[in-house]
């Protein structure tokens, strides 16, 4: 009955068979959860709130193309997304910038840090928390420090469930600060939301007569894969056709090899009787608390007057775990641990299924 078969209703899988069902291709979407659209899944809730259900995400690109291929499926409206982090009580934005520098330092301090700064980078870019720590004066250095343990230490431990010093460097290198006041969290050309929340564009996309989507389908319960053999069984029958996999590898392999590890996060979502309850839609908390940020999605719609004059907020807090797939809180493995025994067993995995022609993996590893 079907050329393709797409595991996944995410993104990824969304986008593969709106385009080969525009090829007249004949697609059937297995889909675990009991609704489209992956980790975007977004839906009002009792408050009358949009909610982004696996934690907030804001579409941001500098790729034309991507833009105006999504254009096709939903309207944007222009939206920037700003964070702040609590650092010694106070708010301040995060990446850590001038405007963060001047709130948590006297103005003396400020400005000679200001001006080292600037003396030596280029004035509004972004510059490695790493580059500060190695330099050779040290007043950066020291300032870089300083960004390190307020905002960096204590958020990693939390989100990893390690040391700071036993993580990745490329995952240090990821923090910036900016050498200016530009408050944004993204520099991208392209930042938007989608008028009618994610979910529509799931929706859109996989509207084509030629698409059958399945909820609460396990794939994993109907596909099986011989990797003696290199064929693909659905439904305890050789498919010829072609699969595409958006899901995890080890899964799909039955953990021959043992289990890939995740960090996943436990959320909490909570309601209050408040019309703001932050003043930005996500605020950091890198060191007391054992959350590691707050959510709230009203911010993301600053357009909606109705919604900003409710007197009802929802919030979201994240407290990060490791992930196990049998826990009860129904966590989703979001975080890839890399390292070089995991590297190690997840190149396994990729050389056992090389030599499938009809078999597709489409997951990003980092």
């Amino acid at each position: 009955m079907y050329d393709v078969i797409v595991v996944g209703a995410g993104f990824a899988g969304s986008v593969v068979s709106c385009e080969l069902a525009k090829k007249g291709k004949r697609i059937l979407v297995l889909e675990k959860r009991k609704q489209i659209g992956g980790n975007m899944y977004e839906f009002i809730d009792t408050n009358g709130i949009p909610i982004h259900k696996y934690g907030p995400h804001i579409f941001h690109t500098n790729s034309k193309e991507v833009f105006e291929y999504l254009k096709q499926f939903t309207d944007f409206f222009k939206y920037e997304h700003k964070v702040k982090g609590r650092i010694d009580g106070k708010l301040v934005p995060i990446p850590f910038n001038f405007t963060s520098l001047e709130i948590l330092f006297s103005e003396k301090e400020s400005n000679k840090i200001k001006e080292k700064l600037l003396n030596k980078y280029v004035e509004n870019t972004k510059i490695s928390i790493l580059d500060l720590i190695n330099d050779d004066d040290e007043l950066i250095k020291e300032f870089g420090n300083y960004v390190y343990e307020k905002v960096f230490v204590n958020y990693t431990a939390k989100q990893w469930g390690i040391p700071a010093e036993n993580v990745d460097k490329s995952v240090i290198n990821r923090v910036p600060v900016i050498l200016g006041y530009d408050d944004r969290y993204f520099q991208d050309t392209y930042q938007y939301m989608p008028k009618y929340g994610f979910t529509s564009i799931f929706k859109n996309m996989l509207k084509s007569p030629n698409i059958t989507v399945q909820l609460n389908q396990n794939a994993v319960n109907r596909i099986t894969v011989d990797t003696t053999k290199n064929i693909v069984y659905f439904d305890n029958k050789e498919f010829k056709g072609i699969i595409v996999y958006t899901g995890a590898i080890d899964e799909i392999l039955n953990y021959k090899y043992g289990e890939l590890p995740y960090r996943s996060i436990n959320l909490v979502f909570e309601q209050h009787k408040y019309k703001e309850y932050q003043p930005v839609a996500v605020v950091n908390y890198p060191n007391e608390e054992k959350f590691t940020r707050i959510t709230e999605f009203k911010h993301f719609y600053p357009f909606d007057v109705n919604l900003q004059k409710k007197e009802d907020t929802t919030i979201l807090k994240e407290y990060p775990l490791m992930y196990d797939k049998k826990s009860s809180k129904d966590l989703t493995p979001y975080y890839v641990i890399t390292n070089e025994c995991n590297l190690k067993c997840y190149n396994k995995y990729k050389e056992d299924v090389k030599d499938i022609k009809n078999l597709f993996f489409l997951r990003k590893i980092s």
